[in-house]
């Protein structure tokens, strides 16, 4: 007969965007073998949950944010990735607007906050390899899917997407290429609006339409930018 003792986990590495640069949403360990050190939100499936139900539990009770934008990221499952157990874990991605959010800290967690991606703190568990997957997922993805604007106010300055792609990126991008190859797309619509920035010209603002994109997916339409 085959004994087994495994516990199920969720973990959710949470992505966002201000001011050019990428960050991660972190909580601080309020209990256990890893209390006071910064760790990706989640905890344990309860018997009752299936997993995108609870890395939404968790995610609410830990941060006090609700992600529009979550997905299935990949499973870790080292014997000894966590002291306390056998346990395996399901990794998420997601991806958020800071601003429009506001951050609370609950349940298992004594503090909550935003991380620079390139200044963590040192991570609970396997944390640092779960956050290293997840950028690398982020990484490849915004050049097949339309996610960055995710991370940006419904209204931006075209700028700003540019911004966006190489902070991810972490590289320079050819703007002008990137602008002529994004809106033939025609799923970005100019609006009437003109940002007025402290500093700076003027500039027109644009949103991304949804709805649009989502019409001419189904039609077969596949978002690609290639980056040499």
């Amino acid at each position: 007969m085959i004994s087994q003792n495994i516990k199920v986990a969720v973990d959710a590495v949470v992505f966002g965007y201000v001011e050019r640069q990428l960050q991660l949403l972190l909580i601080k360990q309020k209990y256990g073998s890893e209390k006071n050190k910064w760790a990706l939100p989640g905890g344990f499936v309860l018997d009752h949950e299936d997993l995108d139900t609870a890395v939404t539990r968790e995610l609410k009770e830990e941060t006090g944010i609700t992600l529009a934008y979550l997905e299935q990221l990949y499973t870790f499952g080292a014997v000894k990735r966590d002291n306390r157990q056998r346990v395996v874990s399901i990794a998420y991605l997601g991806l958020i607007n800071p601003k429009k959010f506001k951050l609370t800290a609950s349940t298992d967690a004594l503090e909550v906050g935003w991380f620079a991606i390139d200044a963590l703190p040192p991570l609970a568990f396997d944390h640092q390899e779960i956050v290293a997957k997840g950028l690398e997922r982020l990484q490849n993805k915004i050049s097949y899917k339309p996610i960055g604007f995710e991370l940006l106010n419904t209204e931006f300055p075209f700028s700003n997407i540019e911004n966006l792609y190489q902070t991810i990126l972490n590289k320079p991008i050819d703007r002008r290429n990137f602008r002529k190859k994004l809106m033939s797309f025609g799923i970005l619509e100019e609006t009437d609006k003109i940002s007025k920035p402290e500093s700076g010209r003027p500039a027109k603002l644009f949103r991304f339409n949804t709805k649009k994109y989502k019409a001419l997916e189904q039609k077969g339409f596949h978002f690609e930018i290639k980056f040499a």
